[in-house]
């Protein structure tokens, strides 16, 4: 696994300059520009995704969910490289609606780069990284249900965003705080929905 360390603000470049190249912007296309920056990234950014307005479009939670999915097994199988289906690798974006959701999500992210970084890192370290991303799992699983409710999928994807902020910027006390969104996500699903 990489240990990369990276910022909110790179992730949203990243986007940027694969929204300038192309008409659409695939998931296979983000996976490779941020692979090398380790699974973090890859978590954070559909989390992201799914809160910003696109979110509102329905099944892309669920799309989101999946794909998370399998970034966050591959971080409980220890891969080093990074494989997804060719049908999830062809998923795109409009390049329009993906510059829109980065510049709205700019402000936060600087935010976010100035106030975070390594902190705690032994709850952002390899032990961590399993259990987090077990916890994602979970999360992931009742993306689907919580679609049943309009934007109930915002309560899990904001607690797999924290934890895939904490893995992207080794921060030990986002990842603590995306543990407790997460167990506080999956109430709220279970006391709304299920």
């Amino acid at each position: 696994m990489s240990n990369h360390k990276t910022s909110v603000s790179d992730i949203l470049d990243t986007l940027d300059d694969l929204a300038d190249h192309d008409d659409a912007v695939t998931i296979g296309d983000v996976a490779e520009a941020l692979g090398g920056r380790g699974f973090g990234p890859l978590i954070l950014l559909p989390a992201l995704i799914v809160i910003s307005p696109l979110g509102g479009i329905p099944l892309l939670p669920t799309l989101m969910a999946i794909v998370i999915a399998l970034f966050a097994v591959q971080v409980v199988l220890q891969r080093e490289h990074l494989w997804l289906p060719d049908m999830l690798r062809s998923r795109a974006v409009a390049d329009d609606r993906m510059k829109k959701a980065v510049a709205r999500m700019r402000p936060v992210a600087g935010w976010m780069d100035q106030h975070m970084g390594s902190r705690l890192t032994i709850l952002a370290g390899p032990p961590m990284e399993t259990v987090g991303a077990l916890v994602i799992i979970l999360l992931c699983a009742v993306v689907p249900p919580s679609e049943l409710v309009p934007f109930a999928a915002l309560l899990p994807m904001s607690a797999i965003g924290a934890l895939g902020l904490g893995l992207s910027l080794k921060d030990g006390v986002v990842m603590a705080l995306g543990l407790v969104a997460s167990i506080l996500a999956l109430w709220g699903i279970y006391t709304w929905v299920l």
